[in-house]
């Protein structure tokens, strides 16, 4: 395989053998790929080849080789580096690591890259309005869910997957990963995988706003855990480890919980 030019997104980089460096990197056309980058710091024109490889920048790299592990030939820039910071610098982490969890190496995938970039541009977006959590909460569930479509392990938010009925605004259901909703008794609801009609609804229809982006974000919780087994994701430790302590008053800053 020779490849020149490929629009890619770096997910991951670590060190390799001497001056190497291992790359994750999702491509347009290849999907997920691994990458040996070799001589990272050595000058050439228009400086070192490392200096272009950041994480959230489109990239255009050169690849060739054969097998899981392909050697880097050439990068470029394919645009601006993406101002992230904050809250939306770890959520863009954490979109890398659901992608380096989830998908597999060659499979093409151009939707997953088109949405990731759209998500990357609107964690820039929330990044310059600090105050504004739902834009944050709201490019994470796009995301989200948006992935789970496309690696086919979503279930249909129309439907009671158990009698074919509407999902009906005023009712009460229970989701099971990989079938679907089911309609549950009124003192049945509370649990950690049940929702309003209202609410699926609203989640159905993208919208994330209010008391609507906590149950988006425990749903998407309930469909991905069987996908992601049961070693924790690391960027979910990283958010925690970035809240701020009590307040001397006994109450809690503003801390955003939004993976």
């Amino acid at each position: 395989m020779r490849v020149q030019l490929q629009p890619c997104y770096l997910l991951h980089r670590r060190p390799f053998r001497d001056n190497s460096e291992l790359l994750d990197v999702l491509t347009v056309e290849q999907g997920r790929l691994g990458l040996v980058a070799r001589g990272l710091s050595r000058r050439r024109r228009g400086g070192p080849l490392g200096a272009v490889l950041q994480p959230f920048r489109p990239l255009l790299l050169s690849y060739q080789g054969k097998g899981e592990l392909l050697t880097l030939t050439g990068a470029e820039s394919g645009g601006a580096l993406t101002p992230l910071h904050g809250d939306a610098l770890l959520s863009a982490f954490y979109l890398n690591e659901l992608l380096l969890r989830l998908l597999q190496r060659f499979e093409e995938q151009p939707a997953i890259f088109t949405a990731y970039g759209a998500a990357i541009g609107d964690l820039s977006d929330a990044a310059n309005n600090e105050r504004d959590r739902t834009a944050l909460e709201s490019a994470l569930r796009r995301f989200e869910f948006r992935l789970l479509e496309e690696l086919g392990y979503a279930v249909n938010l129309d439907v009671d997957a158990s009698r074919g009925t509407p999902i009906r605004e005023d009712g009460y259901y229970s989701l099971v990963s990989e079938y679907g909703l089911r309609e549950i008794a009124l003192g049945a609801q509370g649990g950690a995988s049940s929702f309003t009609g209202a609410q699926i609804i609203a989640i159905a229809e993208g919208r994330f706003d209010g008391e609507n982006g906590p149950a988006a974000k425990k749903m998407v919780r309930v469909l991905l855990q069987p996908h992601l087994g049961n070693t924790p994701l690391r960027t979910r430790s990283m958010f925690d480890t970035a809240r701020p302590q009590p307040s001397p008053d006994g109450g809690n800053r503003d801390v955003a919980d939004i993976r």
